[in-house]
């Protein structure tokens, strides 16, 4: 069965979509947000039905079915909670002073608003891009045997390399190049694992900042480790260097030594925790995440955040593992009412916590319904294959590290340059728009229009979607929006 089938008759694909707004309730809560806008709506239940019937039906109609509904003595009872005073001879006044209000959010452009993107792709598409961020592959060699991991150990599809001191070079001189006017730069060391090859880190971070002055530039460096090599004198150097440090770590002991044990099979949890827990206190419990992977192996993910939330993490993100079907740890479609539930038990129990002092920060639920990221952003999402590449040990360039090893996608050398312009405006032109599948999904200005490498994988194209990623995706948003309506409250 393909998996757009299996999802139709879940009754997942039409979920939660629509083009102009979008409902549902979630942990006591009535909400709706207009997809355009953003802007979001914490209703009653009359309010809630009225706007789900507003474009549809005459406000007679509504009228009278809403005097249907709730004249009817349980659901009445219900509604006078909200409305105190209110009789029946007074409901259907009630009723027709809520539509009322409804329609005036819709001309105070709060609900029900045009999409004021589409028309301006066109010159989106013709946007100037630069360089502003790279990964540099510093290793392609690890010293654990993740199961699931892309990377196949750090080799990538090809060969175990350290990247040397001068490709390193090179790629800053590449990345300040191609910059244009644009001051701060980003450089996240990758594997692999980096620590394995820390001396050539340290040494590139020290070329950085002595080319700051020169160029006008600021690097913002970042690190993604698996911990094993941590010291003390990593940590002094990462607290110093590092804007953001990723922890890897999968969550409970069981859980994380199945999924990332060393090569002879031995666990890594109890070597990297005391260290990960170090590292963070160091960090006042700020710019860094401990980062996991949930499969189809532990579905109840929600134990894993909280068992990392109870260890003293505060910033914590486990995501879900993307992976061909037949492989045993993948998601499957009949995994997703199981994960759906664990993401409303992870919302309720962060709400609990912080309500209780004890904070965290789950990086899926991170939203900002204030301002929230630029039109660009929104549209195209992480800027792969134009504004962020990935660079080989040997100085190849690729769109993102997911795609190093797909020869197809092969850009060119930091030696060279982009070559390959054509993928560069392949990615240019890959934003919300350009995916069927997006267009009219309530998240699309949340997630993006989500991840090339996986529309990739699993359709051999960027202009797709990983449908499993986005059922999930969806579920995340509206969770975190839920979240803020809490929080409100």
């Amino acid at each position: 069965m393909m998996e757009e089938e299996a999802l139709s008759l879940l009754g997942l694909t039409l979920k939660g979509v629509t083009k102009v707004v979008h409902q549902y309730k979630n942990n006591g809560y009535n909400i709706v947000l207009d997809v355009n806008s953003g802007m979001v709506h914490v209703v009653d239940d009359l309010a809630y039905d009225i706007i789900a019937l507003y474009k549809e039906e005459s406000k007679e109609n509504i009228v009278d079915m809403m005097w249907d509904k709730y004249s009817k003595e349980n659901n009445f009872d219900v509604l006078a909670e909200d409305y105190p005073g209110l009789t029946k001879d007074s409901l259907k006044q009630e009723i027709s002073n809520i539509y009322d209000e409804v329609t005036k959010m819709k001309e105070d452009g709060n609900l029900f608003t045009e999409d004021i993107y589409e028309n301006y792709i066109g010159s989106f598409k013709k946007r100037e891009t630069v360089v502003k961020a790279l990964c540099l592959h510093i290793a392609h060699d690890c010293n654990l045997a993740c199961r699931y991991c892309f990377a196949e150990e750090g080799e990538y599809h090809g060969r175990r390399a350290l990247m040397s001191y001068e490709v390193g070079k090179q790629a800053l001189d590449f990345l300040i190049a191609n910059s244009g006017s644009r001051k701060n730069l980003e450089v996240d060391f990758f594997g692999g694992e980096p620590l394995m090859n820390f001396q050539v880190v340290k040494d590139l971070v020290a070329y950085g900042r002595s080319q700051e002055e020169i160029h006008n530039k600021k690097f913002r460096f970042t690190l993604t480790t698996n911990g094993v090599l941590l010291n003390d004198d990593i940590i002094e150097f990462a607290n110093k260097e590092m804007s953001n440090v990723v922890l890897s770590i999968d969550g409970r002991r069981e859980v994380n030594d199945t999924m990332r044990p060393f090569r002879n099979g031995k666990g890594s949890y109890d070597l990297i925790i005391p260290k990960f827990k170090k590292f963070a206190d160091s960090r006042n419990q700020t710019n860094y995440y401990v980062r996991g992977t949930f499969t189809h192996n532990n579905l109840d993910f929600s134990e894993d955040v909280k068992h990392l939330a109870e260890l003293g993490f505060e910033q914590i993100s486990v995501e879900p593992v993307v992976a061909q079907d037949g492989e045993t740890y993948a998601i499957t479609v009949e995994d997703l009412p199981i994960l759906m539930e664990e993401y409303d038990k992870l919302a309720k129990y962060i709400i609990e916590r912080r309500k209780a002092g004890h904070w965290f920060n789950f990086f899926h639920f991170m939203i900002d319904l204030s301002g929230g990221p630029c039109v660009a952003k929104r549209l195209s999402g992480c800027g792969s294959g134009t504004e962020y590449l990935a660079v080989t040990p040997w100085g190849d360039l690729y769109p993102c590290h997911q795609f190093v090893g797909e020869e197809e996608y092969l850009m060119g050398t930091v030696f060279d340059g982009v070559k390959a312009t054509d993928i560069r405006e392949e990615f240019k032109s890959c934003n919300v728009y350009s995916k069927e599948k997006c267009k009219n999904c309530f998240a699309k200005f949340y997630c993006s229009g989500g991840c090339s490498a996986n529309s990739f994988k699993f359709h051999g194209n960027i202009n797709d979607t990983y449908d499993i990623g986005c059922e999930l995706q969806r579920k995340r948003v509206e969770c975190a929006i839920m979240i803020k309506a809490a929080e409100a409250e």
